[in-house]
């Protein structure tokens, strides 16, 4: 979600039109996954498709062939699609297929792969939220979970495989669901809402983010942009439950939206939404706590952008932010282990409201899931610099608002 519409779920903003004054929520990638399922899928339109089994990613084998993109939108927004969308792109020139169908799901905006690579992931961004499972294999919708909150905006797939994690906007709620042997979702085991503190600045209450693993896989972090805090909880590997270990506040009104670790695990680098604003955090591994350091620019201006989420480099020398009211990506260079972000340059997505971004994962491109222009635009990724430029014009994908590469 984006500031300025707390209290007003009533008026069902997450089925609204897409491009509405303000956006509705961020999407982003899952877990990265171990291996990837083969690319080149025939069109998930055509009846009795199959995709073929998984296979390692293109950055463990080397292959160069085509690999598959999945896409997430409104289908309740005017002008939204299907359900999760499938395309395949090429891995050297960013050229990208045609988009077809993977599933049909409600309101697909946020998306994330099993580690395994055999099953994906998907909220459905509702009153009465959901998640569902979608084996990759042969398309096959393995069933659906209730989140236990409403307006589910984000899911992540614990390292282990057997949690899923998801974080409801609407409710303030972070709930956790057992993953079974076949990749299908079992019961919810633990649901959380956000009660204290008081909200932020100019929200009517907690607004959960994102839920996402530690670098210590026994700790998830939830962001709440409504309560200007993250926390941190100690996940039971048995039961699936959780207890709440710590809390870290930003400033009064920051809004924090979107929290990503640096691969040294030390560091992580945390979007405000709100007051857009970064901030560099520091991690402690011994306690399972964040510190959240001093707030740093985005490098759009005076004003509010929007800022969503960010992607950093496997290597952790570069970091990029995706900026929806500014309509640019922000490249950080990444300095003193991941301590410092030093703002380079700032780099157009040309498309409207940048709300997702994501590397492929030989880190060679770049996508962002541009919501207003209904766009999907493909950067190649300059490995020395991590210099951005467009591989070609955005293609088109309905109400664009998750892009995860494989």
């Amino acid at each position: 979600m984006g500031s300025g519409r707390a209290g007003s779920w009533s008026r069902r903003r997450f089925v609204a039109a897409a491009a509405a004054a303000l956006p509705l929520t961020a999407c982003g990638t899952g877990s990265p996954p171990g291996s990837a399922p083969s690319a080149s899928p025939p069109p998930a339109d055509s009846p009795g498709s199959r995709t073929p089994s998984p296979r390692p990613s293109s950055r463990e084998s080397g292959a160069s062939g085509p690999r598959p993109l999945y896409l997430g939108t409104y289908t309740s927004a005017e002008g939204g699609g299907r359900g999760v969308g499938l395309a395949s792109y090429d891995p050297r020139t960013g050229r990208v297929g045609p988009v077809g169908l993977l599933a049909e799901v409600a309101d697909p905006s946020y998306l994330a792969v099993h580690p395994d690579g055999r099953t994906l992931y998907a909220v459905s961004e509702r009153e009465e939220g959901a998640v569902t499972a979608v084996r990759l294999a042969d398309r096959k919708v393995l069933g659906s979970r209730g989140t236990g909150g409403a307006g589910p905006c984000q899911v992540s797939v614990h390292p282990d495989g057997r949690w899923l994690l998801s974080a409801n906007y609407a409710s303030g709620s972070v709930a956790v669901h057992p993953i079974e042997a076949s990749g299908a979702i079992g019961e919810r085991t633990d649901v959380v809402t956000h009660s204290r503190p008081a909200p932020g600045p100019g929200q009517q209450g907690p607004h959960a983010h994102q839920f996402v693993t530690g670098p210590d896989p026994s700790t998830v972090l939830a962001v709440d942009l409504g309560t200007d805090t993250v926390y941190s909880y100690r996940l039971d590997p048995r039961g699936g439950t959780l207890e709440e270990t710590g809390r870290a506040r930003t400033r009064a009104g920051a809004g924090p939206r979107h929290l990503t670790f640096h691969p040294g695990g030390a560091y992580a680098y945390l979007a405000n939404e709100t007051d857009n604003t970064v901030a560099v955090c520091a991690w402690d591994g011994a306690n399972g706590r964040l510190t959240v350091g001093d707030p740093q620019p985005t490098g759009t201006g005076a004003g509010t952008s929007y800022p969503a989420q960010f992607a950093v480099t496997a290597d952790g020398a570069f970091a990029y932010l995706a900026n929806r009211g500014h309509n640019s990506v922000t490249r950080y260079a990444v300095e003193e282990a991941g301590a410092r972000l030093r703002l380079l340059d700032t780099v157009p997505v040309d498309g409207d409201f940048p709300r997702h971004l994501a590397l492929s994962p030989d880190g060679r491109l770049l996508f962002t899931a541009n919501q207003r222009s209904s766009t999907v635009s493909v950067f190649r990724v300059d490995a020395s610099s991590g210099g951005l430029r467009l591989a070609g014009r955005p293609f088109a994908s309905p109400v664009a608002v998750c892009a995860l590469p494989l």
